[in-house]
């Protein structure tokens, strides 16, 4: 049972250097913040998510005792870099509709602002104090 969990965990290991690799190289290589944000915050995430699962997985399996560490870091780490992404997303689009000719933009289509009353995006809301 040991050597399936050995397997099990060495899996995750290379699995998770492999997420964490491409989404390093992602970071770097690709053109533009909105493309960039795929990188760190999915295939990243992915990656050490599977390096924190082998390493729940090895402590107990090797007679050492079990902690909650290694838990409590990829529930927050899966909590935390949707709602990172989202917000650093929402801050670029809000900065094209304000500064579209500002140096260093992408070239792409932005995507129309919510209109309306919508209340969840920071561009295209009425302000009221107007």
């Amino acid at each position: 049972m040991t050597d399936f969990i050995d397997i099990a965990i060495a899996l995750l290991i290379v699995l998770g250097g492999a997420f964490a690799l491409i989404g390093s190289w992602g970071l770097a290589r690709l053109p533009s913040l909105m493309t960039r944000l795929h990188g760190p915050t999915k295939a990243t995430t992915l990656g050490v998510g599977g390096c924190l699962i082998a390493s729940m997985l090895y402590f107990p399996t090797h007679g050492l005792s079990w902690s909650a560490h290694e838990l409590l870091i990829t529930l927050f780490l899966f909590i935390t870099a949707p709602i990172s992404a989202n917000m650093i997303a929402k801050a670029y689009i809000h900065g094209r509709h304000s500064h579209p000719d500002a140096p260093g933009q992408w070239e792409g289509d932005l995507p129309d602002g919510p209109g309306g009353n919508a209340d969840w995006a920071t561009f295209g809301v009425q302000d009221e104090r107007e």
